[in-house]
């Protein structure tokens, strides 16, 4: 149990109420109990908010006022939410040592206190940092680097010469350093390009799991520092990836692509080949991205959801815009005549 004077002095952020009331665990404002503290982030769950059984609750300076119980007041509520969510969040012991069922190349550098699953296969030249953990049945190819304090779980595949910077996450299935998909037509047929590069990633990344990130075909596939890639996402050849972006789930970003800092990208979204996004662009889920975008800003390309009977008739007037555009031009330049 912590107290949420505790919790105050530990995150350094002012409290008001009951310092000795104590916490266990986060929880959401509707779902809370006794012992939980929980978030206000968004003016639309005020309503929760009067309603709460929390202990708790992290709010703004901005809603201080609308709750009568123990707060945590913090600038920016969801942030330090996440931090006490890591608080509470349970310790699971990662394996200690090397399991005796993994295979290391005798050429491999292997930090001391190293962690090695159960089938997992390590190969020549590789280099892991000091506490690192690699998870069962685990493949590294030749000539990798694995950064200080990344952690690589079950079922990884980081093909040869790939380098991952420290503190990266990369989740179950993820596959790093697979060919790209480089196909040239020799008339009737079609011929595969050697696929060259490297995927290198850099600290504090995270790759969600069965994402995977293609080598380069020449130059490499480049993730900067603090991207993050959710769940089922791939990534082409020689796509670099700029500082702090982060990318939704089943998103695709096609070769050679370059997106900037900063950016978010929804859930299935696509970004198509040899096109650049600048920073701080946040494109919404199920776009498509066919262009370069240039300018700072929010963009989205999908039709609205509605009801099948509407969209029946949307889709008609859709197939309907040309010949309305041709009419309207022929009008034009009848009224300009």
């Amino acid at each position: 149990m912590t107290t949420l004077s505790q919790l105050a002095s530990h995150f350094d952020l002012a409290y008001e109420g009951d310092g000795e009331i104590e916490l266990n665990q986060v929880a959401t404002l509707s779902g809370a109990q006794t012992g939980d503290i929980s978030f206000l982030s968004n003016r639309a769950y005020l309503g929760d908010l009067k309603e709460t059984a929390a202990s708790a609750v992290i709010v703004s300076s901005d809603f201080v006022d609308d709750y009568t119980g123990n707060k945590l007041i913090s600038d920016q509520p969801y942030v330090t939410f996440a931090k006490v969510a890591e608080f509470f969040a349970p310790k699971h012991t990662q394996q200690s040592g090397i399991h005796p069922k993994a295979h290391i190349d005798a050429t491999a550098e292997l930090a001391d206190d190293v962690s090695v699953g159960a089938f997992t296969v390590i190969g020549a030249d590789v280099v892991i940092a000091e506490g690192a953990h690699i998870g069962d049945r685990v493949t590294i190819g030749p000539g990798c680097t694995i950064g200080k304090d990344s952690v690589i779980k079950s079922g990884v595949v980081i093909e040869h010469d790939c380098q991952l910077g420290q503190r990266v996450t990369l989740h179950p299935g993820v596959v790093i350093g697979a060919d790209g998909f480089g196909l040239a037509r020799d008339h009737d047929r079609w011929l595969k390009i050697p696929q060259t590069g490297r995927v290198i990633i850099g600290h504090d990344c995270s790759v969600g799991a069965n994402t995977t990130i293609d080598r380069g075909a020449i130059e490499d596939t480049v993730l900067a520092d603090d991207v993050h890639l959710d769940n089922q996402i791939q990534i082409g050849h020689n796509v670099r990836i700029g500082a702090h972006t982060v990318i939704a789930g089943c998103a695709a970003v096609a070769g050679s692509a370059h997106i900037g800092a900063n950016c978010l990208i929804g859930g299935g979204a696509g970004v198509v080949g040899h096109i650049s996004v600048c920073d701080g662009v946040t494109i919404q889920a199920m776009a498509l991205v066919t262009k370069s975008i240039n300018k700072p800003g929010v963009y989205g390309s999908v039709a609205p959801l509605q009801e099948n009977s509407q969209w029946r008739k949307t889709a008609v007037r859709i197939k309907q815009l040309d010949d309305l555009a041709r009419r309207l031009k022929k009008i034009e330049r009848t009224t300009d005549d």
